[in-house]
């Protein structure tokens, strides 16, 4: 292992593990300790550094919570509607939960060979060829990385703007907003947001999972107030089942199919955050089966959710025209003040929604710190050496946090110059993402899924199929979200998603070719020598859940020795 190599890796096991053959009762049963994951990821090639706290249901709540249905439908309800109504609203739904399940499936199955914190990323340096994994793996990290920080920062900004137009539910005596909030003034209420969010990730990291649960149980109390209220309310009266499952009116200026695809952004953004969740890995002590099992679990329950958030809204929907016309892009509270007729009604129907938005941004922050630092850890991110470090009193990578959380602010100083910013936030993120899922996803393909033979989470024949639905999704998303919401465009409405990641890759590209290209050595499997990559191929469960005895990890944080 040359000096360089082991530098750039970061910390991990001093040589590989002694690996036999599977054990039921040990990583896949449903009784197991840290030790278990943690002796895991020594084989994997890293020191544990973070303590295992969560079980099946913590990870399967977070996740849900990062996707926070249906606040997360809430804050970009306008693209549907604009882009042909209650069609796109509702089936546009269907088809893309029906398709991220077999996107959540696929990177699952990866997850339970190799799961560790860097995601999508290891698992591409794992599976690739050794001729391409160093780069391969790198495109992935980058993608990854930033798909997590720009959707961190898409959500904590949607959220100040659906603060906006919550209080807006208010008006004056001639019918004006109560709040014609300056650009400046919302760009403060998305750096307080951001603030709090990263405070909460930081300073009640212990507790998170305790949050997580409280927000499913707000979520569907929420989900049934709003419900009942405006369906039995009705103030405006309520709209036949064939034109809440029916209507079709694009006013976009898009052709009626193309607008119909735009509009699927609305849902691509809430189910984007699929993957993010593999970055908890480190923190969960089965992760081998907990993580998949949340990740498909997750996409069910959003689903019905998600469903049970928007039919209803549907019914009741007021006229298309003005709701897409409102300044604030945030069609969610005036629908509803046009449901219940009043404007305290609103409110009360909207807090569950914005205590939400804020529980959501903790989790996204939670998430892609925890990726930054993986990436970081491996030596892939300028800098690398402060960004993988680890505050032992917290108990988590605050420096990564804190990374994150500067980029976001300074990407955020983009909406003075545009008021369709938010678009650029929210399409790069998803942009990223997506391309982050597809290529661990493609590479198994190229490789024939040899590499997923046995694994803890197995596909069977449905493998293939989840797949290949998963790429075309990929292939067809990344153009898609490129596009405006609406044409013609300005300089300040036009969707500036492609700039931003163009200026993303431009960073890395210039990063690899300066440093990376002759001192990034990729994860530390590849030091730890090849039979580790050997023991992947063809017999995948071996690294999941074949250690032949626990390999002491020193420096675990949050245990005693």
């Amino acid at each position: 292992m040359s000096t360089t190599a082991a530098k750039a890796s970061g910390s991990y096991a001093a040589g590989p593990p002694d690996i036999l053959r599977p054990r039921s009762h040990d990583l896949g049963g449903e009784v197991a300790s840290a030790s278990d994951g943690d002796d895991l990821l020594n084989a994997l090639g890293y020191k544990a550094e973070l303590a295992r706290t969560r079980s099946t249901w913590h990870v399967a709540f977070m996740s849900f919570v990062l996707a926070s249905i249906p606040y997360g439908l809430a804050t970009t309800l306008y693209y549907p509607l604009q882009n042909g109504g209650p069609v796109v609203v509702i089936w546009g739904w269907v088809i893309i939960s029906a398709i991220i399940l077999c996107v959540a499936a696929s990177l699952g199955e990866i997850t339970s060979v190799y799961p560790t914190a860097g995601g999508v990323y290891y698992q591409t340096f794992m599976i690739a060829p050794a001729k391409y994994r160093r780069v391969s793996a790198y495109i992935c990290g980058w993608a990854y990385v930033v798909g997590n920080i720009t959707i961190t920062l898409a959500v904590n900004f949607g959220t100040a703007l659906f603060f906006v137009a919550c209080v807006n539910v208010f008006q004056n005596e001639d019918g004006s907003d109560i709040w014609q909030a300056e650009t400046y003034q919302i760009f403060l209420v998305f750096l307080a947001i951001t603030l709090l969010c990263n405070a909460i990730s930081a300073l009640g990291n212990k507790i998170l999972p305790l949050l997580d649960t409280f927000a499913i149980v707000w979520t569907f109390v929420g989900l049934i107030c709003i419900l009942v209220t405006i369906l039995v309310v009705a103030k405006e009266g309520r709209h036949s089942g064939a034109y809440a499952f029916g209507h079709f009116e694009p006013t976009s200026g898009w052709p009626k199919g193309w607008a119909f695809c735009v509009g699927l952004l609305h849902a691509g953004y809430a189910t984007s955050s699929t993957g993010m969740i593999i970055s908890m890995c480190e923190e969960v002590q089965r992760p081998a089966t907990q993580v998949p099992k949340a990740m498909v679990i997750t996409i069910v329950i959003n689903a019905i959710g998600g469903l049970v958030f928007m039919i209803p809204l549907m019914f009741v929907l007021p006229d298309i025209a003005m709701l897409v016309a409102l300044p604030s892009g945030q069609p969610v509270p005036t629908i509803l003040k046009s449901a219940v007729g009043s404007s305290v009604g609103a409110i009360c129907l909207l807090i569950p929604l914005m205590v939400l938005g804020i529980l959501c941004g903790t989790a996204c922050t939670t998430a892609a710190s925890r990726c930054t630092w993986a990436f970081a850890r491996d030596g892939a991110i300028p800098g690398a050496r402060w960004w993988k470090e680890v505050h032992t009193g917290l108990d988590l990578p605050l420096n990564a946090m804190m990374l994150s959380m500067v980029i976001q602010i300074l990407l955020g100083v983009i909406y003075f110059g545009s008021s369709a910013a938010f678009n650029a936030f929210s399409g790069v993120g998803v942009i990223c993402l997506t391309i982050s899922y597809a290529v661990p996803i493609a590479v198994s393909m190229i490789e024939k899924r040899k590499h997923v033979i046995g694994a803890k989470f197995p596909l069977g024949k449905l493998g293939w199929f989840c797949n290949i639905i998963a790429l075309a999704w990929s292939f067809f998303a990344v153009p898609l979200f490129c596009m405006p919401a609406y044409i013609p465009v300005s300089a300040g409405t036009v969707n500036y998603a492609p700039v931003v990641f163009v200026g993303f890759t431009s960073v890395s590209l210039a990063w690899y070719i300066t440093w990376g290209h002759k001192n990034y050595a990729g994860p530390p499997t590849e030091q730890v020598g090849e039979d580790v990559a050997t023991m992947t191929t063809g017999a995948a469960s071996a690294i999941p859940g074949d250690i032949k005895k626990p390999v002491p990890v020193e420096g675990s944080l949050g245990k005693k020795d």
